[in-house]
């Protein structure tokens, strides 16, 4: 998203990309800084509960002020705005962009399906293209040991669950705390009824997610400015009138008085201070949609200023009326001023909710994509905003786990303590991967990223203990519910990682399918067998029972692996990789499909299509670069080309003929039965949403073309005039009988029941099911 370091500064300068950052800017308030500009809402009412109550009075209030000043400070402005906004990962940010990172300098990933080829992508790189990455003794030393790369991918799968657990946890004390305001103006009001006009607001927010918040997204970002704006006016009113010395409280003095007064109380009330900076993660989280200097701008000159107002006035405030701090956001708005800025507080509230349950689906999406969770419908609700994906089964889970809480708990204090928790446990992991990235991905020395680490670790370190001081009140919930998803990604990535071990010790050996001869001792029948593996290289345990126990197979056959690489993007003209499996005569292939962590399997009805053409362009790539072909005929495979989607149409010699009328082209096509034909058009007729488009192909006339070039692209053809088929294992995992007393249960119980009740690999690849054949096999592992 931004330019190259050599002219980045010269070109933020030009008023094309400084109106363009603005713009972004502007558009940020409404997603990232939703949540962190609501925090104001319940910080002084959290911080000063416990034993802190016996000490309120002026110089508590000062020393919680100039701790939340500081705290906005050291971590907000400078870890997150000057210094991890600086790592991005193509322009993606979060924890799966740091560990993406570290898994292309490094092999840290569990999953050995990548390739050489991987490497070669345009968005694989990182920095200057000349950049030689080191092997460091402590590199090597993590690499060698897989328990430690188990433990890493284990840190990276909790601070995710911990986002999920945001998820949950933010609706539920934003609209608490802003409904709160309610029983401050109207007395009458009970508890009960509060906690009744919550949870209505919490159901219709969940129930509206299907609709993406790109419907509305043109309202969210005025909301957040309106609402800094109230808060920086209330805030400046606040100081002016009740106590301009707060100023003073900005001196770190304020802090050391407050804890030599406090003591041990000062430091449990760190817990509540913590609450000033969650939401500070979407900064980074939320950075795809954005730039960098787009969200320096927006948090430096508006949402930093306003929030330290707003929190002196409160201070201010709270010094003169002590006997407010239960309310005390709502007590220090001036009456006229009451109802307008409850009214934009709920919506505020809604907006920062809105977008962190928004981010919960984007981070299970890039989880499901790295094979650490089970697959889900993903619905993607814009196709302006890219990125942006709902998720149904997640949103009820969501929706009753916050209600659960909300109804649990009826408080913001100990909701504020399992949410606070919840927060600092994310930026905690994050400072653990950004010190791993300044030694393997910068390459900068260990001391430099030691003593990063040692420092933020201290800061953060003093809050998270508070915190999990707080465990019994309330902070058990989020490491209960991260346990929870942890459990289930680990399971599921074990899992993974276990039946694709099996499927590369058990591959079809080459030479005994070559020793059956181009029919594979077989009938080879009109049409193309699209047989899906998880395989990107060798020829999956699967197609040896079909060879074995059938006694007819296609003509063409194609093993597909859509497997995903750690980038958040391939481009669509790097996403194809075509290769030979076996020589020319026995018309098969290898089509591996590569996407980002972040990238959008859409099913646009024009798979086959490319799938044809990328074929055909290899094969007249291949006569023409002869290094492709493998000389040695008993080599597992030949080499595989990247195939371009924008050199089809010049380059191919096909030519794709439009069908405008499927129907009557019936007795056209040659490899089907009439009966199947019809059973097909009934069937797209009553699925409208997945019929494909129906296109032809053509040979140009050339005739300089090598014969037996010509002749295969004819084969082509004509098996694609006669139907494809897709081929997929309906698989069973079971442990072994000699596997140990843990694993059988993990294998067995936990495993096979995410399998069961998760979306069958059919419906995540979008495999039209009227051409779909399952075959069942048992894997022991």
């Amino acid at each position: 998203m931004e330019p190259e370091s050599g002219d980045r500064y010269p070109a933020m300068l030009s008023w094309t990309n400084l109106s363009r950052n603005l713009l972004l800017a502007y558009q940020s308030f409404g997603i990232v800084y939703g949540d962190l500009s609501t925090s104001p809402l319940y910080v002084y009412t959290s911080t000063f509960v416990g034993k802190l109550q016996n000490h309120q009075n002026e110089d508590a209030i000062f020393g919680a002020f100039s701790l939340i000043f500081w705290t906005l400070t050291l971590i907000p402005l400078l870890k997150y705005v000057f210094i991890l906004l600086s790592v991005d990962d193509n322009g993606e940010g979060g924890t799966f962009a740091l560990y993406s990172l570290l898994c292309r300098h490094a092999k840290f990933s569990l999953l050995p399906n990548q390739q050489a080829a991987d490497e070669e992508l345009s968005t694989y790189k990182y920095g200057s293209s000349s950049q030689v990455v080191s092997s460091s003794p402590l590199k090597r030393f993590l690499e060698k040991h897989k328990k430690l790369r188990t433990i890493l991918l284990i840190v990276v799968l909790f601070g995710a669950s911990m986002v999920i657990g945001d998820g949950a946890l933010t609706p539920a004390i934003s609209v608490l705390s802003a409904v709160a305001g309610l029983q401050t103006a109207e007395k009458r009001l009970t508890n009960g009824e509060l906690l009744l006009i919550a949870c209505i607001i919490l159901v219709g927010l969940f129930a509206l997610q299907h609709c993406g918040t790109h419907r509305v997204a043109f309202m969210f970002a005025p909301i957040v400015i309106i609402w800094m704006l109230s808060i920086f006016s209330v805030g400046l009113y606040n100081i002016i009138h009740w106590n301009p010395n707060i100023i003073r409280a900005i001196s770190p003095y304020y802090i050391i008085k407050f804890f030599k007064e406090t003591g041990k109380d000062g430091w449990v009330s760190l817990g509540g201070v913590l609450l000033a900076i969650t939401g500070t993660e979407a900064m980074f989280a939320d950075l795809g949609h954005f730039t960098s200097f787009s969200i320096r701008l927006a948090f430096a000159l508006v949402v930093y200023p306003c929030l330290v107002v707003q929190y002196m006035g409160q201070a201010a405030f709270l010094s003169k009326n002590i006997g407010s701090i239960p309310y005390s956001f709502y007590a220090s708005i001036p009456d006229p001023m009451f109802w307008p800025v409850f009214v934009i507080a709920t919506l505020a509230v809604v907006v920062g909710s809105q977008a962190v349950i928004t981010a919960t689906f984007s981070i299970l999406k890039q989880c499901h994509a790295l094979g650490c969770f089970p697959r889900v419908k993903v619905v993607h609700t814009s196709r302006h905003i890219y990125g942006q994906v709902y998720i149904p089964e997640i949103n009820w889970i969501l929706m009753v786990i916050t209600l659960s809480i909300t109804i649990g708990f009826q408080n913001t204090t100990l909701i504020g303590n399992a949410y606070g928790l919840a927060c600092m446990m994310v930026i905690f992991v994050t400072t653990f991967l950004l010190a791993l990235v300044v030694v393997f991905v910068w390459q900068k020395s260990v001391l430099l990223a030691a003593a990063f680490l040692l420092f933020f670790w201290i800061i953060e370190g003093a809050y998270l203990s508070a915190a999990l001081i707080k465990v019994p009140q309330g902070g058990w919930v989020p490491i209960v519910l991260s346990c929870f998803f942890t459990f289930i990604m680990f399971v599921w990535h074990y899992g993974t990682c276990k039946k694709y071990s099996y499927d590369l010790h058990n591959k079809v050996s080459l030479r005994w399918l070559l020793g059956l001869g181009p029919s594979l001792g077989i009938v080879r029948v009109p049409g193309i067998g699209l047989i899906y593996s998880e395989l990107a290289t060798g020829i999956p345990a699967i197609f040896s029972h079909f060879v074995t126990n059938l006694p007819a197979f296609h003509q063409v056959l194609v093993f597909v692996c859509v497997k995903s690489v750690p980038v958040p993007y391939v481009p669509p003209e790097e996403r194809f990789l075509i290769g030979r499996v076996c020589p020319r005569p026995y018309r098969m292939y290898r089509c591996i499909v590569r996407y980002g962590y972040k990238d959008i399997q859409r099913d646009d009805g024009d798979f086959e299509s490319q799938l044809i053409q990328s074929i055909a362009e290899f094969i007249q790539m291949e006569a023409e670069q002869p290094q492709l072909s493998s000389s040695d005929a008993s080599a597992l495979d030949g080499r595989m080309a990247v195939i371009s989607s924008r050199t089809f149409q010049p380059a191919s010699s096909l030519v794709i003929i439009e069908d405008p009328a499927p129907s009557d082209s019936i007795s056209n096509l040659s490899g089907k039965s009439v009966a199947l034909q019809s059973l097909r058009s009934a069937f797209e007729s009553e699925n409208p949403q997945i019929r494909r488009r129906q296109v032809r192909f053509q040979l140009q006339q050339d005739h300089g073309m090598d014969l037996a070039v010509r002749d295969e692209l004819v084969d082509l053809i004509q098996a694609k005039e006669a139907g494809v088929t897709y081929i997929i294992g309906h698989s069973y995992v079971k442990a072994r009988r000699s596997s140990s007393f843990l694993k059988k249960p993990v294998i067995d119980m936990g495993y096979s029941f995410l399998r069961k009740n998760c979306r069958g690999p059919a419906v995540a690849l979008n495999i039209p099911h009227i051409s779909l054949i399952e075959v069942g096999m048992i894997y022991y592992v």
